[in-house]
């Protein structure tokens, strides 16, 4: 997969409400902070790019395009999703990071590209705290652990004990190095004490074309790619991440359900950033914007029949958790001796 962008224009509503209007509406209610920063009090008047870093065709690809089809009717101009794929989600957020902080161009962000990479990359050039502004937590889920059905194991333990009577023999696939799908598949590893073969790709996609062709014995990665295939039978889901059971899935249980893995837990979020310097009216309006368009009741059910729970926070809530979870993530990848170039 190439990382040059593919461009998706979502388009605007016939007719979409203007921000002009809604402005002009808050300034008489006594908001005149407003009136200071003129390209604030028109914004937006252009089309909005949102960078997603993975490739079109995964969950992170698709929460993004259904978040930008509401922020469009909502805010009356166009979004437009930038797939730029590569180094766990890195390339995307760099590229963000040394855009223009004028409030349009923004990054959707995985919880892996904010607080695994700047633990796992070395030469990482950009900084989750110093060159973002948080907007808002957007969505949260879990991975789910799903097997080849050639593989001879119907639980989680089953599995394990397999993967010790033959060690090396079986792989794993991933979204590409320091993903939470591979960092899933290394936490399972070191606490299950086996060997299993790491094998990554430049995003979920490409990843989930060798698993379904046979050719990875099984995956770590976002549940809603895998709800269909469970469903249908072509794959066999055998365990959450996350430390609660889906509502999409309740037949399925949390790997830390499994005695000897309590310990086991890898909880995802999502959210939405702009560059460092970005108005903060800019970010308050944007905020808003992003809580009232992930409340349609038909995002709402379309995100709870994937496993995907909708998570709302303020700037100051997401700029808190990047920041605690960078220490968290720190540690667990300090402890499996995980560094990448």
């Amino acid at each position: 997969m190439s990382d040059q962008p593919t461009f998706v224009r979502i388009y605007k509503p016939a007719q979409p409400p203007t921000r002009r209007i809604v402005l002009r509406a808050g300034l008489s209610m006594g908001m005149a902070s407003l009136v200071g920063t003129t390209h604030a009090a028109n914004y937006p008047d252009k089309p909005i790019r949102m960078v997603v870093p993975f490739p079109a065709g995964g969950a992170t690809d698709v929460m993004a395009r259904s978040l930008g089809q509401k922020l469009a009717e909502r805010l009356g101009v166009a979004v437009v999703i930038d797939n730029r794929a590569g180094a766990g989600g890195g390339i995307g957020a760099e590229a963000v990071a040394n855009a223009s902080a004028d409030g349009y161009t923004l990054l959707f962000a995985t919880m892996g590209s904010l607080t695994i990479n700047p633990n796992l990359y070395k030469n990482l050039r950009y900084d989750p705290v110093k060159n973002f502004e948080p907007i808002s937590l957007t969505h949260s889920t879990s991975n789910l652990l799903v097997v080849n059905p050639a593989i001879k194991a119907n639980t989680v333990a089953e599995l394990i004990a397999l993967a010790k009577k033959e060690p090396g023999s079986l792989s794993f696939a991933s979204a590409g190095n320091g993903t939470t799908s591979h960092l899933s598949g290394e936490l399972f590893k070191s606490l299950a004490k086996v060997d299993l073969i790491h094998v990554p790709y430049k995003g979920s996609a490409p990843a989930m074309v060798d698993f379904l062709g046979g050719r990875i014995s099984m995956m770590f990665d976002t549940a809603s790619n895998f709800v269909e295939h469970v469903k249908t039978g072509k794959l066999r889901a055998l365990g959450l991440t996350g430390t609660k059971r889906s509502p999409a899935m309740p037949g399925v249980p949390s790997i830390s359900e499994t005695p000897g893995m309590e310990d086991y837990e890898m909880s995802l979020w999502l959210g939405l950033l702009a560059p460092a310097g970005t108005a903060k009216d800019v970010i308050a309006l944007l905020n808003r914007e992003i809580s009232l368009a992930l409340k349609a009741p038909d995002l709402v059910r379309q995100m709870a029949d994937a496993g995907i729970d909708i998570r709302l926070s303020s700037p100051q809530e997401f700029s808190k958790l990047i920041r605690d979870d960078i220490l968290k993530w720190g540690s667990v990848i300090k402890r499996a001796g995980l560094k990448m170039d």
